[in-house]
């Protein structure tokens, strides 16, 4: 196989100006495309800054219901930090924000739709 990474990964939305606003204005990624995709549809994929794989934010597939992506995992150099930070943009963390297991430290929380996303910083 000459598979080289993940380009994109399908995120499940009711409703894409909310999601792309979350994603871009309180999670900080970039908005790489925001485009008219066929007849009444629309092309709305952002990233981490710098990641080489993007997010789109789908509301035609008919199997993946808003809400039903869980365990989207997103590296942090400062999950302290960010934790703060995403507090004070209104994110709420389940468990009481951060978490320590044994190969790092986590916290998780949920997308306007509910879709599973966890912060994370490993050990190395």
């Amino acid at each position: 196989m000459t598979v080289t990474h993940v380009q994109l990964l399908s995120v499940p939305v009711s409703d894409q100006d909310r999601a792309r606003d979350f994603y871009v204005d309180v999670l900080g990624f970039d908005l790489i495309w925001d485009n008219p995709m066929g007849p009444g549809g629309r092309w709305v994929q952002v990233a981490p800054k710098g990641a080489a794989t993007a997010l789109t934010l789908v509301t035609w597939f008919p199997t993946m219901p808003p809400g039903s992506l869980k365990g989207l995992v997103l590296e942090t150099d400062d999950l302290d930090g960010d934790v703060a930070a995403l507090r004070g943009r209104g994110v709420v963390f389940a468990d009481g924000g951060i978490q320590t297991a044994p190969w790092g430290r986590y916290a998780t929380f949920d997308d306007p739709d509910g879709n599973g996303i966890v912060l994370q910083v490993t050990r190395v």
